[in-house]
């Protein structure tokens, strides 16, 4: 769930949004705008954004989340309020994008995000999110809420190490990344292309000039095996074509070893996270649809996540990992330092054969 850099080629995709632009105003009639909306707290605050989200009919969602979990948590959120979603799903770093031309060109089409946390923090920054008052947030740990509140985490993305079970025993499994300047990992070391979120919040737990040091190391005496994108990454363990792999999301792994696949993953400490989260559009043309939808992914769907092996947010859902052992990544700074930790990861890491 994934990634960078701010509006680049922005005045190309401004024409091509210009150009999608029909000569009519697609938001329907509103009651209320968006932010009384959310910030209404009666004790018949569920009735009034059902009867909203009725009136209103439909919400469009921007995700990033793989299309197998798009199905879980939009599917219940239909079934269970006969509203109608029509989702758009693209990488993290195409839904900043396309939510940042979008509002610059004045079309305001999306009333729900969903992406990693340093991309809500770029809009946030344009001022496009509307906080969101919900009584879940009382559930919801307080690492994955920032202080302005505009965007919430409603899941920890946690990168573990994977490995093929046929090709490597549990008994050799590297105990700290110092163990991976072993030569017997020599072709052995897969990762994935562009982790350098993971590889800032690694560097600032190991110390940044001794993380680097190190993994300078492992870069020269082993080498590191990169491929793009983390489902593929998974796949190659799954295939013996990558004995280890450094960064694979949890659940990940762990579903493909309840169906049975070679495969099992295992924690190298520190254990870094991202945000996953959620957000209303400050815009939404379907404001108590989006908030409703907020509401949701802050309850029923993060008994959704547990149940698909996710680190949901809410405390009153379990977790396969202890949260409180995970270090949560400032999101803010990620993307203040996102420059900086590309170059080297790319220097470092990712520029390798």
């Amino acid at each position: 769930m994934r990634k960078r850099s701010l509006v680049g080629n922005a005045f190309g995709l401004l024409a091509a949004v210009a150009c999608m632009i029909a000569p009519h105003d697609s938001a329907p009639a509103q009651t209320g705008s968006t932010a009384d909306i959310a910030a209404y707290a009666g004790a018949d605050r569920q009735q009034r954004l059902l009867a909203g989200g009725k009136r209103e009919g439909v919400l469009t969602m921007y995700s990033n989340a793989p299309t197998e979990d798009n199905t879980a948590l939009v599917g219940a959120f239909e079934k269970k309020y006969g509203i109608k979603v029509n989702l758009y799903r693209a990488s993290s770093e195409d839904i900043r994008q396309r939510a940042l031309v979008e509002a610059a060109a004045k079309r305001f089409d999306v009333d729900f995000i969903l992406n990693n946390g340093p991309a809500m923090e770029a809009l946030a920054a344009e001022k496009l999110l509307q906080a969101v008052p919900s009584p879940y947030l009382a559930d919801v740990m307080a690492r994955a809420i920032p202080p302005h509140r505009q965007w919430v985490g409603f899941c920890l993305n946690v990168l573990v190490a994977a490995y093929n079970t046929d090709r490597i025993k549990q008994a050799e499994l590297p105990k700290s990344y110092s163990d991976l300047r072993d030569p017997r990992w020599k072709g052995r070391i897969a990762i994935e292309a562009d982790d350098s979120d993971w590889f800032a919040g690694l560097m600032g737990e190991l110390g940044e000039d001794a993380g680097l040091r190190l993994f300078r190391e492992i870069a020269a005496t082993n080498g590191f095996s990169v491929r793009k994108g983390h489902t593929l990454l998974t796949n190659l363990v799954v295939a013996g074509e990558a004995p280890l792999a450094l960064t694979v999301f949890n659940y990940t792994a762990e579903q493909l070893k309840k169906y049975g696949a070679p495969i099992d993953w295992f924690v190298i400490a520190p254990l870094i996270s991202m945000p996953n989260s959620v957000a209303v559009a400050r815009a939404a043309p379907h404001p108590s649809a989006a908030v409703l939808m907020f509401d949701f992914m802050l309850s029923d769907g993060q008994k959704i996540l547990a149940e698909r092996d996710y680190v949901a947010t809410s405390q009153k859902v379990a977790s396969p990992l202890d949260r409180d052992r995970l270090t949560v990544m400032d999101s803010a700074t990620a993307l203040a330092q996102g420059d900086k930790w590309e170059k080297l990861y790319h220097q470092i890491i990712s520029s390798r054969p």
